[in-house]
Order: C-alpha cells, then structure tokens, then sequence
C-alpha cells in the first residue's frame, strides 16, 4: 500500500514539474530552453516550499538537496557551469551533508506540533509578496541576452582566476572547512557523551 502512496506523489511531483515546461513549449512557443528553466524553476520553487512547510527535518534536509540541484541546473542553463559546479560541490556536497549530520547527531527529528514560525506568518507573507514584485520588475527590465554573454564571461574569467592564479588559496581554504566540520562533529559527539 506504501508503495502505491510513494507512486502516486512521485507521479503528481512529475506533473507539477513538468506542467510549467509544455506550457511554455506549447501555449508559448518557447525553445527547449525555455522550457527546462520553467521546469527547473517550478522543481525549485516546489522544493524550497517543502522545506519550509515539512514537519520531518531530515525531509526537509532531503528537500533542501533537490532544491540546491534545481538551482544548479538553473546556473548550466544560464550557461554559468563553474558556478553550478561550485553550487553542487559547496552546497550540495558540504553544506547540505554537515547539516543532516547536524540534524541525526540532534535528539528530536520531528517538530512540535505548532512550529515557531507560523507566528509569523502574516509578515513573512507581506514580504514575500514585496519580494516577488521587485523581482518581477527586474526580470520585466533587464535585457537576457546581454546578461547571459555577460554571465558567460565572468565565469570563463573566474574559472582562470580561480583555478590558475589563486589555486593555493582556493586548497587552502577547502582543508579549513574541512576542518571546521571535524571539529564540528568532534564538538556535538563530546556534548553528547558529556550530557548522556
């Protein structure tokens, strides 16, 4: 019966991700391109309102991933792949992992039932809305084909920075946050022995 369930919300997910992509290639007579950000932006968007609205946080965490991913696939399909590389390796790779070690290290898993921020949900709505008027006036405003050349080029410059230039740096700097994530799991191990 599980099995069924799991099937059903994974074929309802699909939908949901891809309904924007044939509106835009059918209704709109968009490229494939078009389509795949629409797609990649609902996956995104579906995602960060799971993480936000799922009372299991290592679901969340999980949610978090796939919302990393979409916005990743957004940045190749920018045609920014450093910075999608450096999206999957930091965020997805680091951040994301050390956070669901920080969440099974933690005692409780599953939030109370009345969460902290539904108390604030009435200013958070208010901004969100303010947010999406200032980003759709920017999208509305802003010259893609330019930004997309401009965007190629930084990341082309970046990379030959990055990777030639200030190589040392850029190792050095992994083997800090290596170290700080030991030390973080060295940290919440020595509270939990000390504690239980």
């Amino acid at each position: 019966m599980r099995a069924w369930l799991y099937l059903a919300a994974a074929a309802i997910a699909g939908g949901i991700v891809t309904t924007p992509a044939l509106v835009v290639l059918i209704l709109l007579k968009g490229t494939f391109e078009d389509a795949l950000v629409a797609s990649l932006a609902t996956l995104l968007l579906a995602a960060g309102i799971a993480v936000v609205t799922m009372r299991d946080i290592i679901r969340c965490g999980l949610a978090m991933i796939v919302c990393f991913l979409a916005l990743a696939g957004l940045y190749v399909t920018l045609g920014a792949a450093l910075v999608a590389a450096a999206q999957v390796i930091v965020y997805i790779g680091a951040i994301s992992v050390l956070i669901l070690f920080a969440i099974m290290l933690t005692q409780d898993k599953v939030g109370s039932n009345r969460l902290t921020f539904q108390t604030q949900a009435a200013p958070a709505a208010i901004a969100a809305i303010i947010v999406a008027v200032l980003v759709a006036v920017a999208v509305a405003g802003t010259n893609w084909g330019a930004a997309s050349a401009a965007v190629r080029i930084a990341t082309n410059d970046l990379a030959h920075l990055l990777f030639d230039r200030y190589v040392l740096a850029f190792e050095a700097v992994s083997v800090l946050l290596l170290a700080a994530v030991i030390g973080g799991v060295f940290l919440a191990k020595r509270e939990k022995d000390a504690t239980g």
